[in-house]
């Protein structure tokens, strides 16, 4: 698909892109910006921008010059790191520490994206939320459940790579106005860390951010597409995040039952 950059309110845009398996399958990727209350930008995560949707991106943002940073999410979304910090090399980047890891050679932050220090840089503009009792980082990286999520309170929009997904239904359903599920990545059984309390410790993380981002109205997520409050019916997002929950209460169950 060809990348489609999408205004979801006045300081928010969320741009999709193609990421293919093996050179077929197209599972998409995202990345959104966010304008800040200052009047500065950053990205949520990168993508390589095509010429069209740079064209629009720049237009925005003075040519780049007002992009204050890049914020990488995932540990294990690396592959247009790079080239977005090619593109606007002015901006400051941000990763986790696999990120740093990986690409020693870009010019990093110091403060890591999951550091409480990054995370009170922009607190007056975006809630950020790690998930609780799973590996942030798994030794395993074919396991990419785990993120930092981000919320823009003034857009009521969530930010989320793998952890959620939404997934859609058939056109004829959208048109009117009836929405898929949300789930967890089907990775958590395998994320959740081997020790006693994990899944309590994960149960009690999605209920609270349920509870805490309980007016969001749109949600963003990165292979599966958006969950947007324009056109959609149902229940509101905090309550397909309590029933997403619901739905893993087995692979929580085995997991206690294990570990405790």
């Amino acid at each position: 698909m060809a990348a489609q950059i999408q205004q979801l309110a006045d300081n928010f845009w969320n741009i999709r892109g193609s990421f293919k398996i093996g050179g077929v399958l197209d599972i998409k990727t995202h990345c959104s910006l966010v304008k800040l209350a200052s009047g500065k930008f950053v990205f949520l995560d990168a993508y390589t921008l095509p010429t069209k949707v740079k064209r629009e991106v720049d237009k925005l943002t003075d040519n780049g010059a007002d992009i204050e940073a890049i914020i990488n999410l995932h540990p294990f979304h690396t592959v247009h790191v790079s080239a977005m910090q090619q593109q606007y090399p002015r901006a400051k980047l941000y990763g986790t520490a696999r990120h740093v890891a990986l690409l020693p050679e870009l010019p990093w932050e110091a403060d890591l994206t999951e550091s409480d220090a990054l995370q009170a840089r922009y607190a007056a503009d975006l809630e950020f939320s790690i998930p609780a009792g799973v590996d942030f980082i798994s030794s395993n990286d074919k396991i990419h459940f785990s993120s930092v999520l981000v919320f823009h309170p003034a857009s009521r929009t969530i930010h989320v790579d793998d952890t959620l997904m939404y997934l859609r239904l058939p056109r004829a359903a959208a048109m009117i106005g009836v929405q898929g599920p949300l789930v967890f990545h089907p990775t958590l059984g395998s994320a959740l860390l081997r020790q006693a309390g994990a899944a309590r410790a994960f149960r009690q993380w999605a209920s609270t951010l349920a509870e805490k981002w309980s007016d969001a109205e749109n949600l963003c997520a990165a292979h599966t597409g958006n969950l947007l409050r324009q056109g959609s019916a149902g229940d509101s997002i905090a309550e397909r995040i309590e029933r997403a929950l619901h739905k893993v209460d087995r692979v929580l169950a085995r997991h206690e039952s294990k570990y405790g």
